[in-house]
């Protein structure tokens, strides 16, 4: 009798951690289908005068600069000849590009299929800021992440 009572106990203890875990932790069921961020894309920061800072990373650190900061080129793991970069840019202390005014940075992140990505993205609750932009080099779109905070998202023409 204690047996079977154990046994009942416990295959009820079993079922309802799992039923629990299933309803309250399961993870979207793309999550493993779907390929999101494949990479950092850019880092943007705020700065008192983004030129000067631009120019003390060039001299002490040796960045290559540009217009819009500096380019890293890299190639990409899974196909080794396929030339990628991330983009580094101080950005001026009163832009707005970032979202709130006590945001002093924001990431970039590489992601492919950024329109099937959106799509899953709304589906789970997540904010998306502004509307698709396409560019020559790629497709951006912000979103905000769990505390707030502008994402940029972009899926590049490499």
């Amino acid at each position: 009798m204690k047996k079977a009572a154990l046994s009942l106990l416990l295959v009820a203890a079993f079922s309802l951690g799992f039923t629990t875990n299933t309803l309250f932790f399961k993870q979207p069921d793309t999550l493993f289908t779907m390929k999101r961020v494949t990479g950092i894309g850019g880092i943007f920061f705020k700065s008192k005068d983004p030129e000067k800072i631009t120019e003390w990373y060039h001299k002490h650190l040796g960045l290559e600069t540009n217009p819009y900061g500096a380019t890293f080129e890299w190639f990409q793991e899974a196909d080794p000849s396929t030339k990628a970069q991330t983009q580094w840019t101080p950005f001026a202390e009163t832009s707005n590009y970032f979202g709130s005014s006590g945001q002093d940075y924001m990431i970039n992140y590489r992601v492919e299929d950024l329109e099937e990505l959106v799509n899953q993205l709304k589906k789970e609750g997540v904010e998306v800021v502004d509307e698709m932009e396409t560019y020559d080099y790629g497709k951006f779109i912000h979103i905000l992440d769990g505390e707030g905070n502008k994402v940029q998202l972009w899926e590049p023409i490499d």
